[in-house]
């Protein structure tokens, strides 16, 4: 076979106009083989904040590309806080480091009282576990069975401290609805308040999360021992769609912005965030293998059996955007609220 000069010429061109390309697919496919992500866990050991980041531990890096090790460290402090600052000021931003927070470190930037160097928009999304909404509730001995009702006549319900959602949530209602929730604040967690509405000693409380519900109290739904007031949230639980949304009922934007605020970060409950400044290529990489991993079979198996339903995870993108929401509030919002917790506080 007789081959023409030409031809040989054209595929040298073709060859080494492909070959940047090629390098960087190789790349692409080979930048996590030999590196470890760390997911630094801002919380203590057993909490469920480390159970579910070694959950992902055992699934993220089989998605990441070069199939990267995985490890898990703790970084307790300041509610997250601490966490939060290493990510912005300390950990590599190369798509090595990331963090396992509650959702109280979304909000602190915003409503902190101290000088703060950054908003949690800032940094990069990575994605969200669950897609959460809270309640306020009464038992069945109590005589409020309804939003309407809790407009009308006190309600007591049990608090956990001036910075949990049990406080805060009953108060900004009040401010923004006209509700009467009257906070019994002190009890020292979910298990305390729910023997004070056992007892009594409460009518209900405000600021309970379905998932909470559903794992420490299945009884009191299967045997109707619960009056749901007020869904909590950015848009209604699929389960409970005949309660009333409080976003619903908020005569004003202007406080209908200020529960936005408050309601927003459970649709990202238990979010992971990257350091700000990553490149988009390796933000990408780290996302797409997040929601890999939520959505393995093997972890949702395995999060079934020890959380008791299956995780509700949020993209990264998706939770960027939500981010960028809140912290796109208006200023007089933010004050407006800042007022209501300073009042609890």
């Amino acid at each position: 076979m007789i081959v023409s000069r030409n031809f040989f010429r054209v595929a040298a061109v073709l060859l080494l106009s492909a070959a940047p390309a090629i390098a960087l697919a190789q790349q692409g496919e080979s930048y996590f083989k030999g590196k470890f992500l760390t997911i630094a866990v801002a919380g203590t050991a057993g909490s469920g904040l480390d159970t579910g980041a070694r959950m992902i531990a055992r699934h993220i890096g089989k998605y990441l590309p070069g199939h990267a090790g995985v490890r898990v460290e703790l970084l307790p402090g300041a509610g997250g806080v601490r966490a939060l600052e290493y990510l912005y000021s300390v950990a590599p931003r190369d798509g090595t480091y990331i963090g396992a927070f509650a959702t109280g470190p979304i909000l602190e930037p915003l409503i902190s009282a101290r000088a703060v160097k950054y908003k949690t928009s800032d940094f990069t999304a990575v994605g969200a576990i669950e897609s959460d909404v809270s309640f306020c509730v009464t038992g069945e001995k109590s005589v409020v069975k309804t939003i309407e009702d809790a407009r009308t006549r006190e309600v007591t319900v049990a608090g956990t401290g001036a910075a949990s959602s049990t406080d805060i949530f009953p108060m900004v209602l009040n401010a923004t609805m006209g509700t009467k929730f009257r906070v019994i604040s002190g009890y020292v967690g979910t298990q305390e308040t729910v023997m004070a509405v056992e007892r009594g000693e409460v009518d209900g409380r405000c600021g309970w999360s379905w998932s909470s519900i559903l794992s420490s109290k299945p009884d009191w739904l299967r045997d109707g021992k619960l009056n749901f007031l007020v869904q909590l949230g950015l848009e209604k639980h699929p389960d409970v769609k005949d309660v009333p949304l409080a976003l619903d009922l908020i005569p004003d934007e202007a406080g209908r912005q200020m529960l936005r605020v408050l309601v927003a970060p459970q649709k990202i409950t238990r979010p992971y965030l990257a350091p700000p400044g990553l490149p988009a290529e390796r933000a990408a990489e780290i996302r797409g293998a997040f929601m890999s991993a939520m959505n393995d079979e093997e972890l949702r198996a395995e999060f079934l059996k020890i959380v008791g339903d299956k995780p509700s995870p949020t993209s990264g993108a998706d939770m960027q955007v939500i981010l960028n929401e809140i912290y796109a509030t208006p200023p007089d919002v933010v004050e407006r609220l800042k007022g209501v917790l300073n009042n609890i506080r």
